[in-house]
């Protein structure tokens, strides 16, 4: 696995890399092309919806050639004390911000005197910028915003919205853990739980659209095959990272103390059976026409430190899992890009709002419930079944997929104008 960019360019050219690339995580990387990518999706989808007359642009009233306000002042201080704060604050302890950089972003820790050196340059800068603009006699008119001109503004609500709501619910599901150390678990770069994710963000979306006046349906319809290209693209990032977002045991294979992988024998696998007691796991060597990766990897170097040491190994990430398991991020990754590009491809024929929403909810929920099946996560008794957290999210998902479609085909045509 490759958690940072210091592994990764070491793995591709096989020489030591600079330890300041390690400041750089795979995940967060990944996470940002998956944005990217639901930024174009969305944005041109919204082009479209426009194109037949469902959105319209908002006209907003705007004064220009006044000098820098107080309050922009402030604002702009603010924002460069926090950049410089943190900046500053790497130099001379990047042994500590290395290892996990979200964790020191959320934490207090910094260089003071760097902040307020930013915040006075940041200050300044905004003050130029509005003094060069100022004019004899400020001017007032009226501009038109068009949705897809707002992407910036909805990509940055679903970043934050998407990560506050990933781990609300991760530390619902993992309770017992989040009490033990909730300031760890809630600034920690692993222990994300997308379903969570996305009903935050769909709400905070709802607000969002009502305050510019964008009928909330064309949003989510427009964003629908965005949402599912971002999270194939994202669980990449869980995959390079090894964040633990695996899945259940497979002793068809067992790992050597240098960290690579080989067959079990009947001796390890009873070996194994004996020390995992009830740990989920099943058996299933890879058929002769398959790569073995396919049905059991080890993730050596994983960002989370888990399994046992590996043998001559130096540097921040040095463990592997003893045995293998289903690598569950390769398989979301292929199945929701297909679903992406199956998506788009019918995304001109629905002909009423939340259909292509509605079948999206339906296959982000099958999609999902099916891989719990075979994924490592916390288990809810009620007695005669055992459902996890993203297992009942998905059923509500799949159920209000299916009302969307069902029960909303009296609406208004998608072609007709909002």
């Amino acid at each position: 696995m490759y958690p940072d960019f210091q592994y990764l360019l070491q793995g591709i050219f096989g020489v030591p890399m600079p330890e300041w690339l390690s400041l750089f995580k795979t995940f967060g990387f990944l996470v940002a092309i998956s944005f990217i990518g639901a930024a174009w999706a969305t944005g041109s989808e919204l082009k479209r919806k426009e194109e037949q007359g469902l959105l319209q642009p908002e006209i907003i009233t705007m004064t220009v050639g006044l000098p820098a306000a107080k309050m922009e002042l402030i604002a702009s201080a603010i924002i460069g004390f926090f950049i410089c704060f943190k900046i500053g604050g790497i130099f001379g302890h990047f042994a500590e911000v290395s290892p996990d950089p979200m964790g020191y972003l959320l934490s207090a820790h910094g260089n003071f005197l760097a902040g307020l050196a930013g915040a006075a340059a940041f200050a300044w800068m905004k003050y130029a910028e509005k003094k060069k603009q100022q004019l004899p006699e400020p001017i007032t008119r009226s501009i038109a915003i068009h949705p897809y001109e707002r992407m910036t503004e909805i990509v940055v609500i679903a970043a934050v919205a998407g990560l506050a709501g990933a781990k609300l619910f991760n530390a619902m599901e993992t309770w017992d853990d989040f009490i033990k150390d909730p300031i760890h678990n809630l600034t920690s770069s692993s222990g994300l739980t997308f379903l969570g994710g996305l009903i935050l963000a769909t709400v905070s979306f709802y607000f969002y659209t009502r305050m510019h006046k964008i009928p909330f349906k064309h949003m989510c319809d427009a964003a629908a095959p965005g949402i599912m290209l971002a999270y194939g693209l994202g669980r990449l990032g869980c995959q390079f990272s090894g964040d633990g977002d695996w899945g259940i045991f497979n002793t068809a294979y067992i790992s050597n103390h240098d960290g690579s992988l080989r067959p079990s024998s009947p001796a390890d696998t009873q070996h194994m059976l004996a020390m995992m007691g009830n740990t989920p796991y099943t058996h299933l060597p890879a058929p002769s026409w398959l790569p073995n990766w396919l049905v059991g990897m080890n993730y050596p170097h994983n960002v989370g430190r888990e399994g046992m040491t590996i043998q001559g190994c130096a540097g921040e990430y040095c463990t592997v899992l003893p045995v293998s398991v289903f690598p569950t991020p390769v398989y979301e990754f292929i199945v929701c890009v297909l679903l992406f590009f199956v998506l788009w491809s019918v995304r001109k024929k629905f002909t009423h709002a939340w259909q292509m929403f509605g079948t999206y909810l339906i296959l982000v929920g099958v999609e999902r419930f099916l891989v719990e099946l075979i994924r490592v996560n916390y288990k809810y008794n009620w007695g005669f079944v055992h459902p996890s957290q993203a297992e009942i999210l998905s059923v509500v998902l799949v159920l209000l997929g299916c009302f969307l479609l069902l029960f909303n085909r009296t609406k208004e045509p998608v072609a007709e104008k909002a």
